[in-house]
């Protein structure tokens, strides 16, 4: 996976998270590591929102394990999955 590639995985990811449930917000306030699940900005509703469009987005499947704090509480988190799911791919 190439930095350009990472790059646009966090960029998509965000954009999607400011859109859906962040309207209106300064988006250089959601950086790569602001606490989405832990910090209240996801609730478990939106949680499966965002894991519904990362399967989308990206053509991969997130294992019900992986649909937690652990995985997606930053984009950061959210980007390392993602990639490590893309690189797994045959």
């Amino acid at each position: 996976m190439t930095v350009d590639q990472a790059s646009q995985i966090r960029e998509a990811v965000k954009g999607f998270i400011l859109s859906e449930f962040l309207p209106g917000e300064d988006p250089g306030e959601l950086r790569d590591d602001t606490p989405l699940i832990t910090g209240g900005i996801l609730d478990s509703i939106a949680t499966l929102k965002l894991v519904a469009y990362v399967e989308e987005s990206f053509g991969i499947d997130l294992a019900p394990h992986e649909a937690d704090a652990d995985h997606l509480n930053t984009i950061s988190d959210i980007s390392r999955l993602v990639e490590s799911k893309l690189q797994g791919r045959p």
